[in-house]
């Protein structure tokens, strides 16, 4: 059984080792594609391959047409849009991701980013606290509980919404249920993204959304830029001179946000959310153990494709 670990940006060298280990003691080969730059390279190397384990590496139709005995690919993390999912389950390939093994190392980076933003960017003149502020939290899955626990130590007043979470989950974590998406909106100073991309989100945020949020509101994005309509964005920033963006993934209008909106907008160089060394190895430990529970229990757990 040959499993393949495949990243253009490779996992911490701890992160290795445990794959290696946890594949050795399952009986399993392990054959390394690291660093690699050519498409070329992952479509040789996912030939004979049973098991992939990548992280934002795609894996379109083209790798899946290559990859002839594939049974399971895990994407080390929690978003999987870089996998054709029609197209790996039309050949009965299982798609997992990792949930919740990225999540405290992107709820602290929601609050580094948080305190940069409400400190004007440290820019020497007088910002505003956390504390007391009313937090909109769209979406309440790993990640969002994650902030809603980090929130409470800040004594801020925490509310969520998420189509797909009973409103009851929700108040039983300590955190204020909405009604709608609007009303999320509409009731927070800062409201936090951690919704996916997918047919239905890319982009849902939009002016009509943002646009109820009180004066001085921040958008907070460390989920997917898809999710976000920039060119209504841009607008409604020009308009409402309050607002500001704060993204952990740099805008496709990265230079328009900037040249029109530099005290008000900030993204990282690149996504930074689950870049920590315990997040790494968290997430490749994962999708080792994931892919020999499935090999050998048929355990399907975390499947994304169903």
């Amino acid at each position: 059984m040959k499993v393949l670990l495949a990243t253009t940006k490779p996992f911490a060298a701890v992160a290795v080792t445990g794959i290696q280990n946890i594949i050795d003691q399952a009986g399993f080969e392990l054959v390394k594609l690291e660093k690699y730059t050519e498409k070329s390279a992952l479509l040789d190397a996912v030939k004979d391959a049973d098991a992939l384990i990548v992280r934002s590496d795609i894996v379109d139709a083209e790798v899946i047409d290559a990859a002839k005995n594939l049974k399971i690919v895990v994407r080390a993390g929690a978003g999987y849009d870089n996998i054709d999912l029609a197209a790996a389950s039309a050949k009965g390939i299982c798609v997992m991701n990792t949930p919740g093994q990225n999540a405290n190392a992107v709820a602290e980076l929601v609050f580094g980013l948080l305190i940069y933003a409400k400190r004007n960017f440290f820019n020497g003149t007088s910002g505003t606290e956390l504390m007391g502020k009313k937090l909109g939290l769209h979406a309440f899955g790993n990640v969002g509980r994650a902030v809603a626990r980090i929130a409470k130590g800040f004594n801020m007043h925490v509310y969520a919404f998420d189509a797909f979470c009973p409103a009851e989950a929700i108040e039983a974590a300590g955190v204020h249920a909405v009604a709608s998406v609007e009303e999320l909106y509409k009731t927070c100073d800062i409201v936090s993204l951690h919704i996916p991309a997918t047919p239905q989100t890319i982009n849902s945020i939009n002016a009509g959304l943002v646009g109820l949020m009180p004066k001085n509101g921040i958008l907070l994005n460390t989920a997917r830029k898809e999710v976000i309509n920039e060119a209504e964005l841009l607008q409604l920033m020009a308009e409402r001179t309050d607002l500001k963006y704060i993204a952990d993934i740099t805008p496709a209008a990265d230079e328009q946000f900037k040249a029109q909106f530099a005290d008000r907008y900030f993204t990282t160089p690149k996504k930074m959310g689950a870049q920590t060394a315990e997040a790494n190895v968290n997430a490749g430990l994962a999708a080792a153990n994931q892919i020999v529970a499935f090999i050998k229990d048929g355990i399907r757990k975390f499947q994304v494709n169903k």
